[in-house]
């Protein structure tokens, strides 16, 4: 407006000019408004779900650790009392070999205790146990069990489920060997193929004599275990051998899950 002009009441065109204004601020500031809020609602929302998504994966890991812990617990004393079952057999016999099973088992249970309450352990550990498992078995039936342990020298550091390997071998003992009047061999390979962990265990026992793929407890609580550390990435497949035996394979990834 310029000084001696007429009065701002007098100019019709600063009426239309300051009426368009006013229209134009009553029509479109209650939307800028209100998108400014809906914006911020949206995040908050957004904020609010990350919050739930959260707070629902530390329940699912802790729900998941304690059914791993669950599932330890009742591997754990599975292989103590049929390990010190074995040795009562033979004190009971009075057997000659009963001093010296003692000391494999003395050394079978230094290498085993450790293991007890961790749920990861590496390849190295678990072949580990299983010789000094099967050295004491063989002292037990020393006619009837014969052994050999295959595994690439780079596989020895890699994570394993704790007991897995042992749970295989200890199955193929006492559903296997033990049966069979004239025993058998038990075969472990362990090897790296396309990225997954392969632990092979093959006996020449009875075989599975019709039984299904989840017989004894130790079998079906590493399944169990398997599923719920590795999901859909693992396996443990069991098959029947001719002319008799079985053979029992754990795949599962080298990169493991958190929650193992």
């Amino acid at each position: 407006m310029g000084t001696g002009g007429p009065s701002f009441w007098q100019n019709h065109d600063q009426h239309l000019g300051f009426l368009a204004i006013m229209v134009t601020g009553v029509l479109f500031a209650p939307w800028i408004a209100m998108s400014a809020l809906l914006r911020q609602r949206d995040e908050i929302v957004r904020e609010q779900a990350r919050q739930f998504e959260r707070a629902r994966g530390a329940l699912e890991r802790q729900a998941l650790d304690s059914r791993l812990r669950l599932l330890q617990s009742q591997v754990t004393p599975h292989f103590l009392f049929n390990t010190l079952a074995n040795v009562r057999e033979l004190v009971d016999s009075a057997s000659p070999q009963a001093p010296a099973l003692l000391d494999s088992l003395i050394t079978y249970l230094r290498a085993t205790i450790p293991q007890l309450d961790s749920s990861q352990s590496t390849l190295g550990q678990e072949l580990s146990l299983v010789k000094a498992y099967l050295s004491l078995m063989k002292m037990r039936m020393p006619d009837r069990l014969h052994f050999s342990i295959n595994a690439d020298e780079e596989v020895h550091s890699l994570p394993c489920p704790s007991l897995a390997l042992l749970t295989l071998v200890e199955n193929a003992v006492r559903h296997g060997i033990d049966p069979s009047e004239s025993g058998g061999e038990i075969k472990i390979r362990v090897l790296l193929h396309k990225g997954m962990c392969r632990v092979k265990v093959q006996d020449t026992g009875v075989g599975m004599q019709g039984k299904t793929s989840g017989m004894g407890t130790g079998l079906s609580t590493l399944r169990e275990r398997l599923r719920l550390t590795f999901e859909e990435t693992a396996s443990l497949e069991l098959s029947a051998l001719q002319p008799r035996g079985m053979l029992a394979e754990i795949h599962y990834p080298i990169a493991r899950k958190q929650h193992l």
